[in-house]
């Protein structure tokens, strides 16, 4: 792939994308978020430095089933272009609070985020397992890696009717789960088998 129009198309055609999923896509370049030795694999579907190839970024925004207002966290900040995409989907209404352990990466997402023009993001330094429980409750949370259970922390942290998405498994293997909490509990389903890296943390791996 070439351009981000032609990966939004085959994204679109092979069901990874919605309608809404591929419009915000249109409007996130995905060139700002890789290293520049990396800028002609831009939008090639393959994992790059700091971020998951496109396809698991389309399907993870397609299942959270984000609307207009929203308020969204998001566990891992990677290079940030899962944060712009959030942000693009909640809009200037909404606010997206992404948190990251290592100070470092908060400053290449945070970056990489003004650059694409997005204001409505918030960058946290700490223990993605435990959340951030200044802003809950949240109508969706997103982790992108893989914890060897839910932390209960996020599940805490979600509103009623909220849903959440998280790798879990081992090390090596994870099942990605949808979780919707309800008022009776939680519904989880499992959508597709994944490879992602640990959520270190007192919540996941130590």
């Amino acid at each position: 792939m070439g351009s981000n129009e032609e990966m939004i198309q085959l994204l679109y055609g092979q069901g990874y994308a919605d309608d809404r999923v591929a419009k915000a896509m249109e409007k996130v370049p995905r060139e700002l978020f890789v290293p520049s030795e990396h800028a002609r694999s831009a939008y090639s579907d393959t994992p790059l430095p700091i971020g998951f190839g496109p396809s698991i970024v389309a399907f993870m925004s397609k299942s959270l089933d984000v609307q207009e207002g929203m308020k969204i966290l998001e566990i891992g900040s990677g290079s940030g272009y899962q944060a712009a995409i959030l942000a693009e989907l909640t809009g200037s209404s909404g606010a997206v609070y992404t948190v990251e352990r290592i100070s470092e990466l908060i400053e290449l997402a945070k970056a990489n985020v003004e650059k694409a023009g997005y204001a409505n993001v918030k960058f946290i330094e700490g223990d993605g397992t435990k959340g951030y429980v200044q802003e809950a409750p949240y109508d969706r949370i997103i982790v992108t890696a893989a914890s060897p259970s839910i932390p209960q922390p996020l599940i805490d942290q979600l509103k009623d009717k909220g849903k959440l998405i998280i790798p879990v498994g081992s090390r090596i293997f994870q099942d990605l789960e949808l979780v919707v909490k309800t008022r009776f509990g939680e519904e989880t389903s499992n959508l597709m088998p994944v490879v992602f890296v640990p959520l270190i943390g007192e919540f996941g791996y130590k």
